[in-house]
């Protein structure tokens, strides 16, 4: 069987800091890294530079750099998209510009790629480090409370049902075959690309997981994408946010979703799930103001039982859309 080749989609945005580290994990990987392709969002640092530095000491010589350069800045997902766009390998990976892989991170890929290939979308654990690389105690799963019973749903049909309501793919661990990217770019404006990729993964095939942590996924403050442990006290900061434009924003992205799905001519099911979930966020984007008038319109949509199929956190949200200040 031929080795599928492999691109790396890293995205930069003044990463010096941390970018020769990153890329030195990636050109020292157990299996052959074919392409790197660099999306630079305008920085203004030496993140350029060390890219081309490193590239000449370290790559393979039958490898491929790309540098791709905006001088205006496109954002965290449409920087993405521009770089999944430009990679041409068959398996793609995706890459913060501050972590550090694993030396087996290509080769675990590639395992689960080719022992499953309906997967279109892999993905893994990772441990939490500081901006020095010490260990945080706490993997990724465990930070956002992902669970046994989450990872097995991800890999049953109803994996886009369960995407639907809680997305648990973190892009920096991901990888995906080349053909989910016709169906999935561009990304919507609205949407996050992880959340976007394992979405339309899960409706034009599969995804699996990896329980190992094949990264270490650098926190360090300045973080455009991190994740947040959850404490007591973020999530009562959470529910008590004010409402507005994340609900707006959530009603936005769930009509792109059935826009998209009907374009490709999905499942029929999945297109209703898309739009009964549009139904769902745009009444909650509507909701009063006054708490007290909210109740009636929640108490429907309990009824319902939109929380359990569509909200993040179930039925607690109907607390958060309850208490949350105008």
């Amino acid at each position: 069987m031929t080795t599928p080749s492999v691109s790396v989609a890293l995205c930069t945005h003044n990463g010096a800091a941390y970018i020769e580290e990153q890329l030195r994990s990636i050109l020292s990987q157990s299996a052959a890294v074919n392409q790197l392709v660099v999306s630079d969002d305008a920085s203004s640092d030496d993140t350029l530079a060390t890219v081309e530095r490193v590239w000449r000491e370290a790559a393979p010589t039958a490898a491929e750099l790309v540098v791709l350069r905006n001088e205006t800045p496109l954002g965290v997902s449409a920087n993405f998209a521009q770089a999944l766009r430009a990679c041409t390998s068959d398996i793609i990976m995706l890459s913060d510009q501050d972590d550090i892989w694993r030396e087996d991170r290509v080769a675990a890929a590639l395992r689960t790629h080719t022992s499953e290939p309906e997967a279109l979308l892999v993905h893994s654990d990772a441990r939490l480090v500081d901006a020095k690389g010490t260990d945080l105690g706490v993997t990724l799963f465990q930070a956002l409370e992902v669970g046994a019973r989450d990872l097995a749903q991800e890999r049953t049909s109803e994996a886009f049902s369960f995407l639907l309501r809680r997305n648990i793919v973190t892009g920096a661990t991901a990888s995906v075959r080349r053909e989910l990217l016709e169906a999935a770019l561009p990304v919507p404006e609205d949407w996050v690309h992880d959340e976007w990729l394992a979405l339309v993964a899960a409706a034009r095939g599969r995804l699996d997981h990896i329980a190992d942590t094949l990264i270490d996924y650098r926190q360090h403050g300045a973080n455009q994408i991190g994740v947040s442990a959850p404490t007591l006290g973020y999530k009562v900061r959470r529910m008590l946010e004010p409402r507005g434009e994340r609900n707006r924003t959530l009603a936005r992205r769930s009509a792109a979703l059935a826009t998209r799905l009907d374009e490709l001519d999905a499942e029929a099911a999945l297109v209703q799930q898309a739009q009964a979930k549009h139904a769902f966020e745009q009444a909650r984007a509507l909701l009063p103001d006054s708490r007290i008038r909210r109740v009636p319109f929640i108490l429907r949509l309990a009824r319902s039982g939109g929380y359990e199929r569509f909200a993040s956190q179930g039925r607690l949200d109907i607390v958060r859309d309850l208490l949350q200040p105008a």
